[in-house]
């Protein structure tokens, strides 16, 4: 089910220190929401370290990121220092905000990117396989194609 061009759900979850972060907040903002199947297993590592090498790239594009996994708190705690990861990492132990984004698969969550706009219209999309991802080039790419 696609989700393109529609109102992005809201969501409240945790962040890796436990602090709620809600979607809301980024109101104004341009958000990439990045959805991947766990916190440091091979290909995530490789897809979330590539976002992180371009993070000043995602900011001049005016782009906050937020990745979002099944992953516990503490899983996200530790993830997230030890590849020095610069964006907020959300746990959605319940799943509900993966489902709420067709992001919930049978074993957890599916890879997949949203770039909301700054009215919380979702304005790209894309869903892969969990052992494919867009890296940062091709993001930034689809980014200015879309800006």
């Amino acid at each position: 089910m696609s989700l393109l061009q529609k109102e992005a759900p809201v969501f409240s979850l945790p962040d890796s220190e436990g602090s709620l972060v809600s979607l809301s907040d980024y109101r104004g903002s341009r958000v990439l929401l990045v959805f991947y199947p766990g916190d440091d297993t091979p290909v995530c590592t490789k897809q979330l370290c590539s976002y992180s090498s371009g993070f000043e790239e995602f900011q001049g594009l005016g782009v906050k990121l937020l990745g979002i996994n099944m992953d516990s708190v503490e899983s996200h705690k530790k993830f997230k220092a030890k590849y020095k990861l610069p964006f907020p990492l959300l746990s959605d132990e319940k799943g509900d905000v993966c489902k709420a984004y067709d992001a919930k698969g049978l074993l957890g969550t599916k890879r997949a990117t949203y770039l909301i706009d700054e009215n919380g219209k979702i304005i790209f999309e894309n869903v892969v396989l969990p052992m494919f991802f867009k890296d940062k080039e091709d993001i930034i790419g689809e980014i200015k194609k879309i800006l």
